[in-house]
């Protein structure tokens, strides 16, 4: 089988887990599960960099980079929501 065959149905069906997964969630534990996969995106930001550190400048390489940027969004904002989340139970001023 060719290559981007199979890439294309580990896409399709991990988007398929994923939905249904996440749809069976309760909302009141959206928020800690989603502060809580930040790790997640703090081994993709490994990897991306892994990916985007080598000495010829290619498509990896900019993928790579893309990766970083992205990934490093990701987690910036995950832990904001966990601030603001770990805030709602402290103690009123």
């Amino acid at each position: 089988m060719d290559p981007l065959l199979i890439g294309i149905y580990v896409l399709v069906l991990a988007s398929f887990v994923g939905f249904e997964v996440i749809t069976k969630v309760p909302p009141t534990l959206h928020t800690p599960l989603m502060s809580g996969a930040n790790a997640i995106s703090g081994i993709t930001i490994v990897g991306a960099l892994a990916t985007a550190t080598t000495a010829n400048p290619t498509l990896s390489n900019i993928l790579g980079g893309a990766a970083v940027f992205f990934a490093t969004i990701n987690v910036v904002g995950g832990f904001m929501v966990t601030d603001r989340m770990l805030k709602m139970f402290g103690r009123k001023k």
